[in-house]
């Protein structure tokens, strides 16, 4: 038993960290005011989120706030704060931190001061310098851009049903996502799915009218599943009239066209941009060692390598994969790897503090599902494929085993049992994207440039 108590500073609240931090407060039995250690777990959101649950909650298939998971109900014995890290200083035991109050009445970034830091801040959506993506395109890595998307998805069908424009319409029906990984494929499979189910309540809007266009840089998508699994999957998109173009990028978005490498343009009003990530840029604000990818340097114990009290998990960090045949490979970067790390890095700094041996980190990978749309998957589990019902119906068990607290599983559960009773939910609530816009409108008042655009902020 350490005299003094640790303080202990959490940067993150995804897997990583809320796993981690969960740990953390039963190994050390926390509570307020005594214990072990004092945690401190620093977050953009109040709440971690299932990002496997993103495309099933863009086709309203799940409640978006089913998705979450509030972090003070699950933390009660920790300091959750609500900003961002923007700088560490491991020499100096120091983190910069701005919140919600950082900039009123002349409030300045403060500083935080730790004994063990666990740095896992997730990564961000790495972008390309495309003419028009910053100003036209829509990200798919937060349950804020998975309500957005779904709205505008809506929103472009009553718009193609409004107006007698062909040129609008053709624009207003056409979907481009960017990326063949598990965000775009998943995304996709499910918009595609919940839009031609949608068209059934136009009367002038057909699934045939709607088109959707996949685009990426290599020549195969989905290669977590497997080759096989891959050309299966682009078989099964090409049969929904969905064009997945392979060894194509996306050159430019500008003025609302897509023009791909392939020579081919598309006026189109919808640009997913799920083309993968980077290590969040407060990696690179640190004096901590990283690797050429920009990820921190680990060891196997999920220490940072080369410096101590310092660890790492998920996203941000390179730890050495001890199961894999060839020397120096990393662990992926996935939740599968994310979530066991973060429950071996409790038990790992929990043990540092009591002087105890550490443990490596070994998980063999096991394989992947993927969702394509309603009864419809492909999965590569402890080296079996499979595909359509069976595929989809592992991909939902297993992600009802994985999401946190019991109290999450039985909500999703409950929705998937009544969304098998009933209908689909049809209804795009884009207006709460800018909730203020009409009553700034009553008042007399000028509406913000977010709201003054397309139809209840569509981009």
């Amino acid at each position: 038993m350490v005299k003094e108590r640790a303080r202990i500073l959490v940067v993150g609240g995804g897997y990583v960290g809320m796993y981690t931090a969960l740990r953390l407060q039963r190994q050390l039995k926390q509570e307020l005011g005594r214990g072990e250690a004092e945690i401190t777990v620093v977050t953009p959101d109040p709440y971690m989120t299932y990002q496997p649950f993103l495309p099933e909650a863009a086709a309203g298939a799940v409640s978006p706030r089913h998705v979450v998971v509030p972090l003070r109900r699950v933390l009660p014995h920790c300091r959750v704060v609500v900003g961002e890290v923007t700088a560490v200083d491991h020499a100096k035991r120091t983190a910069t931190l701005t919140t919600l109050a950082t900039g009123e009445e002349g409030t300045g970034p403060q500083q935080l001061t730790y004994d063990e830091l666990v740095l896992a801040p997730g990564s961000v959506s790495r972008t390309l310098p495309i003419p028009g993506l910053a100003d036209f395109a829509i990200g798919f890595k937060t349950v804020e851009e998975a309500i957005g998307l779904r709205n505008h998805v809506i929103e472009q069908m009553d718009i193609a049903s409004s107006t007698r424009d062909p040129a609008i319409r053709d624009a207003a029906l056409t979907f481009v996502f960017v990326g063949g990984g598990f965000a775009g494929v998943e995304a996709l499979g499910e918009l595609e799915d919940m839009a031609r189910y949608t068209t059934r309540y136009y009367h002038n809007v057909k699934p045939e009218d709607l088109k959707w266009i996949l685009v990426e840089a290599s020549d195969r998508i989905l290669p977590e599943v497997g080759e096989d699994m891959g050309r299966y999957t682009v078989s099964e998109l090409r049969r929904r009239n969905i064009d997945v173009r392979l060894g194509t990028r996306l050159e430019s978005c500008a003025d609302r066209v897509a023009v791909l490498s392939d020579g081919a343009r598309f006026p189109t009003r919808t640009v997913v941009w799920t083309a993968g990530v980077k290590p969040h840029p407060v990696l690179a604000a640190s004096d901590l060692p990283l690797t050429e990818r920009g990820r921190l340097k680990c060891t196997p114990e999920l220490t940072i390598e080369g410096v101590t009290h310092a660890w790492a998990a998920g996203d941000a960090a390179a730890v050495p994969d001890v199961t894999a045949a060839r020397p120096g490979t990393d662990t992926a970067p996935n939740a599968q790897h994310a979530v066991r790390q973060a429950k071996l890095l409790g038990d790992n700094i929990a043990r540092s503090l009591r002087g105890e041996p550490l443990k490596a980190y070994a998980h063999r990978y096991v394989g992947s599902v993927a969702s394509l749309g309603l009864h419809k998957g492909v999965a590569h589990v402890y080296g079996r494929k499979l595909k359509g019902y069976p595929a989809w119906f592992m991909h939902r068990a297993y992600h009802l085993s994985r999401v946190p607290t019991f109290n999450r599983k039985a909500r999703v559960l409950a929705e998937w049992t009544l969304s098998g009773l009933f209908k689909r939910e049809i209804v795009s609530l884009g207006s709460l994207e800018h909730p203020r816009a009409e009553f700034e409108l009553a008042a007399g008042g000028k509406p913000s440039d977010e709201a003054s655009g397309d139809p209840k902020g569509s981009s």
